[in-house]
């Protein structure tokens, strides 16, 4: 993906270099930069709080057992991974919705939230019963 990125900066920066002043392409340089060291530290801080979810909690692996926990009621969040197929991840998000439930939209795919729920398998939905010492029930901004 970086190398993306800089192709498409150089692109940008000879159609733009008559148009706009070198103090904002440093600019914008930064402000990616930073904003993808946040997204590192978000990726990061929600590992940490899931992992602390699946020792001192409890949560629900798989898109059936989190189906059931939604209409059941039990649910209080919901992880979606990336690359969960599109329909399935629209009945999760309806069910959730319904049963007024908190939606987090995993930044990895299935195998990424797999393992940062400490399993050795692909997961595509965790559904989390209770947080446990973890604050990843708490609204996040």
């Amino acid at each position: 993906p970086t190398r993306f990125y800089h192709t498409t900066f150089h692109r940008r920066r000879d159609d733009l270099s008559s148009q706009v002043h070198p103090s904002y392409l440093t600019l914008f340089i930064k402000i990616s930069l930073v904003s993808r060291n946040e997204q590192k530290k978000n990726v990061e801080s929600m590992n940490s709080r899931l992992k602390l979810v699946m020792k001192s909690g409890k949560a629900i692996l798989g898109y059936k057992s989190g189906l059931k926990g939604l209409r059941t009621g039990k649910s209080k969040m919901v992880l979606i991974a990336s690359n969960c197929p599109p329909l399935r991840k629209s009945e999760v998000e309806y069910l959730a919705m319904l049963a007024k439930v908190q939606v987090h939209h995993y930044s990895g795919d299935n195998t990424d939230l797999g393992t940062a729920c400490g399993k050795m398998f692909n997961c595509s939905v965790v559904s989390i019963i209770d947080g446990g010492d973890s604050d990843i029930l708490v609204k996040q901004d």
